[in-house]
């Protein structure tokens, strides 16, 4: 829970986080922001900046413009509550239409004048507009999009235009209807009242971010929310001028910035993306002595900003400013997420950056980062009268842990990312006519449901991972927030565009590679993309690479503000594997290889080995180049099956050790061709049937005996743990004569909770405690040297399914060779709801491998006591029950799958969910 600090109020809401801004506004209506306007008289209010001119209309000019349009409907008949459409490109003239609208107690209905048909015509379909402004060659496209009524060209008026009274708003009156598509395809229509926009109006005028004399350039279309609220109106109600460019190519925003005079940019980070690329080329295309000294003095200019918040790039960087915008002081981003690399790099050139985040449905502001220098990896704190919180569901500790440990990379979603819930001012009613979609993003108790993941930090600064709606669970159960992965791999400079997709229970990607860069290599294109995917992947974890990857010409669809269209994404992509990607794949002939790999394939083994690979993927566009991890998808499991094939093919068993620094076919065939003679001695080992010789020296360890010292620590401990499990839990135990005295046991418990091993334990008879060995997940149980320690004294081996199927295989088989028992979760983690999850392969080709009875086991309670995410266990009574021993033979009689292995998966998971207690139990 964040801890409370000055100007924030943390909101203590159970298994949430929560955070509200300290500031209330009282607001109305647009009424008075717009009837101000005039106060402002011979003030410029748009400067439209078309190559080398500049037109400006100033204030008194804007009200009595936007007074003669409102005049214009109220002459052709509209009445308070009429929809009008704004169907053209941004400018002078849309500003003008939509503030006449709005202050004639009409809703405007903006449409982009890109859009398609079908979209143009469900918006008529939707809102049954009365009259619209258009661009005159729009009008037949609004025609055909079945609009009927009275419209007018934006940019030409009836010289003779009645004046209108102008009647008072009602803070519930609808202002303006968006209908927004987004990613997803699906346009809804969003109603904003007065009370919203102009309570976001008014609170961001108490930020002060913006100054009397700022000019605000507009670079935006004028459909969105974030254009509109606040890159129109809250400047405009300020005072603040409007440079509105003819253009928004990187020539054209550069004469905007300079002839406009402006201090202040409201942007979208595909823009900023551009401007930092567009500086950075500057700087590294002029002479040697003069990049070398930009160079410096950026470097410098961050370091300061870095260290003591200066924005020394102003006066270090002064002539790249005067060239580029000698006025410009404050970069304001929204629409989507900025990177904060890119957001620092800005920064250190001595701009200051603002950022933004919130929902069409919110006004659209929930929070604002002001531009401090400080937290740019954040989108700031809640505004005024906005409250947040996080719904942070249940999390499994061990998954997120190991998931840390995979490849040494840090998993970069935090533990305490949730969805982002919003209460405020600014948050709209619901969907127009879309009661069903409305029931669906407001909680019961009023919270609206932005579809964001993200977290707060204890100073109230908001981090979002990404969208509810785009992230991809993978089969291995692992959540992945594409827009994670884009940023890794769309930093290589041969990918010019990005889109992750899932793809049959893991990741694959539409690739839009960087043509100039191409061109620049000496190798063929699909070689270098290859290459290119593969460097990016050593940077993420395993369960983030991407296996399979589409490559496209043209660029990905996205909305005006930047946002990929995954929709369509998802189309393009099988739309390209279906007809591309699938059908031609073969495995290269050998004749067709570089001279070094068929020199290479004279090696008996290495030529053994590409027959193996060629025929299980007889279907692939196989040859040496081709990435084991993400053209091929070989995971641990597979690992496993393939070094035993193999072994048996050619005598040279993989270890470990090998795999890891296997990345493509060429590694494993240099692997295997360069093995000694005989290596691994006899052909069809496996970890099971000779465990030893799977394991290092310095994994072997872990099966040493426990000295006297150590064994009486062990139950010392071991004791204390007892003891306090039979107190605390209650615990009750069934089936324990199952377990007897001089046996030995695999036990194969359900796993609920962190607290399932000391459970068990307890549970044990206290002879059979002491003999009895455990598979310990890594990311847990051998985390750090004190948890190692204490695995040590609990004869706990390490566990990894998602690396080291191998080597934990090998452990299990040599503690029990060594006369222990074992306690194996076959789960593999622990169940986000307490039920029973599919057990994976490993614990079949243990029993496949091993003449030792198993235990199925069963847990109950240790859900309620610890589930996933919480810290602190509830005091429940727990139940541990243990089924009749049975073998492996007997579990392949039983179960049903395609080999033995399988149908002793089968036939355990049905025993252990046996025990567990039926409807109306407890």
């Amino acid at each position: 829970m964040p801890a409370r600090h000055p100007g924030r109020e943390p909101l203590p809401l159970p298994g949430q986080l929560a955070y509200r801004g300290s500031m209330e506004t009282q607001v109305a209506t647009l009424d008075r922001l717009i009837d101000a306007l005039g106060d402002y008289g011979e003030h410029p209010a748009l400067l439209a900046v078309d190559g080398e001119r500049v037109a400006k209309l100033d204030f008194a000019g804007l009200h009595q413009q936007l007074q003669r349009r409102a005049g214009l409907l109220a002459a052709a008949g509209a009445v308070p509550g009429d929809r009008i459409l704004l169907f053209g490109s941004s400018g002078e003239d849309w500003v003008l239409a939509c503030l006449a609208v709005l202050r004639l107690r009409c809703t405007v209905v903006p449409v982009d004048h890109q859009a398609g048909a079908e979209l143009l015509a469900r918006v008529v379909a939707g809102c049954k507009p009365r009259f619209a402004f258009a661009d005159q060659d729009l009008a037949t496209a609004l025609e055909a999009a079945g609009f009927s009524g009275q419209q007018w060209p934006l940019d030409a008026l009836p010289d003779a235009i009645p004046p209108a009274t102008l009647p008072a708003s009602e803070p519930d009156d609808i202002a303006v209807m968006f209908y927004t598509s987004g990613t997803t395809g699906e346009p809804k229509g969003v109603p904003l009242s007065h009370r919203n926009l102009a309570w976001q109006v008014e609170t961001i005028r108490a930020t002060r971010l913006l100054r009397p004399d700022d000019r605000m350039l507009l670079p935006l279309p004028l459909h969105h929310v974030y254009p509109l609220v606040l890159g129109m109106l809250m400047p405009l109600a300020m005072g603040v001028t409007l440079v509105l460019p003819a253009a928004v190519t990187g020539p054209g925003l550069v004469r905007a910035l300079k002839l406009g005079e402006a201090t202040i940019i409201i942007g979208v980070p595909r823009l900023y993306e551009a401007l930092l690329a567009g500086i950075e080329g500057r700087v590294g295309s002029a002479p040697a002595p003069a990049r070398a000294l930009l160079r410096a003095l950026w470097a410098l200019s961050a370091l300061l900003r870095r260290w003591f918040d200066l924005p020394a790039g102003r006066w270090l960087l002064r002539p790249l400013h005067r060239a580029l915008a000698p006025r410009l002081r404050v970069l304001a981003s929204g629409g989507a997420a900025l990177d904060a690399a890119v957001a620092n790099r800005l920064a250190a050139l001595g701009w200051d950056i603002a950022i933004g985040y919130g929902l069409t449905e919110t006004s659209p502001l929930l929070t604002l980062k002001h531009p401090d220098g400080r937290h740019l990896d954040s989108v700031g704190q809640p505004v005024a009268g906005v409250e947040l919180r996080v719904e942070v569901p249940e999390r499994d500790d061990a998954a997120d842990d190991d998931a840390a440990d995979d490849d040494d990379r840090p998993a970069p979603a935090s533990r305490d990312d949730g969805e982002i819930l919003a209460r405020g001012p600014g948050v709209f009613s619901g969907y127009y006519r879309q009661p069903e979609k409305t029931r669906e993003v407001f909680t019961p108790d009023g919270w609206f449901r932005t579809g964001d993941l993200g977290r707060i930090d204890s100073a109230g600064y908001v981090y979002i991972a990404g969208r509810v709606s785009s992230m991809i669970v993978t089969a291995a159960g692992k959540n992945v927030h594409p827009e994670e992965v884009e940023k890794i791999y769309s930093a290589h400079p041969l990918v010019a565009d990005i889109g992750v997709v899932a793809d049959d229970g893991g990741l694959g990607a539409l690739v839009v590679p960087d043509p100039d860069m191409l061109k620049r290599l000496n190798t063929t294109p699909a070689a270098a993309l290859r290459a290119a995917m593969a460097e990016a992947s050593a940077q993420l974890p395993r369960w983030q690479r991407i296996r399979r990857h589409m490559v496209s010409d043209t660029p990905l669809e996205r909305t005006r503000l930047g946002k990929i269209r995954r929709h369509l994404l998802a189309q393009r992509y099988a739309q390209l594997r279906a007809g591309q990607g699938e059908a031609p794949g073969h495995p290269v002939a050998i004749s067709e290889m570089k001279p070094a790999d068929q020199a290479l394939l004279q090696s008996p083994a290495a030529a053994a080995a590409w027959d193996l690979l060629a025929g299980r993927y007889a279907d692939r566009a196989l040859d040496p180049d081709s990435s084991t991890r993400t053209e091929l998808g070989i995971d641990s499991l597979d690992w496993l099956e393939l070094s035993l094939e193999i072994a048996r093919r050619t005598g040279v068993e993989l270890r470990e050790d090998d795999i890891a620094r296997i990345d493509s076919v060429r590694d494993l065939l240099v692997a295997v061709a360069g093995a000694e003679p005989g290596q691994g001695g006899g052909a069809g080992r496996t970890p099971v049937s000779d465990p030893e010789a799977f394991l290092g020296a310095s994994q072997r360890r872990w099966l040493e005996p426990l000295s006297p010292a150590e064994q009486r620590l062990a139950r010392l401990f071991g004791g204390l743990i007892c003891a306090t499990v039979r107190w605390w839990w209650r615990l009750e135990v069934h089936g324990r004569e199952h377990l007897q005295p001089g046996h030995q046991y695999i036990v194969t418990p359900n796993h609920e909770s962190l607290l399932d091993p000391f459970l068990v334990g307890t549970a044990l008879p206290g002879e059979l405690l002491y003999r009895t060995a455990w598979g310990g997940w890594t990311g847990v149980a051998f985390r750090n040297a004190a948890f190692r320690w204490g695995s040590r004294l609990a004869r706990t081996v390490p566990v990894d399914p998602d690396r080291a199927v191998v080597s934990s295989l090998a452990f299990a088989a040599a503690t029990l060779r060594q006369g222990n028992s074992l306690v194996w979760f076959p789960e593999g983690q622990r169940s986000p709801t307490g039920d029973l999850m599919s057990f994976r392969p490993g614990i079949g080709l243990l029993l496949d491998g091993v003449d030792v009875p198993v235990v199925p086991a069963w847990i109950e309670g240790a859900h309620e006591s610890l589930p996933r995410g919480r810290r602190i266990p509830r005091r429940v009574r727990v139940t541990v029950r243990f089924g009749a021993p049975v073998t492996g033979q007997q579990l392949a009689a039983e179960g049903e799958g395609a080999d033995r292995r399988s149908r002793i998966v089968a036939a355990l998971e049905r025993r252990v969910g046996a025990l567990a207690p039926g409807p109306g139990s407890g």
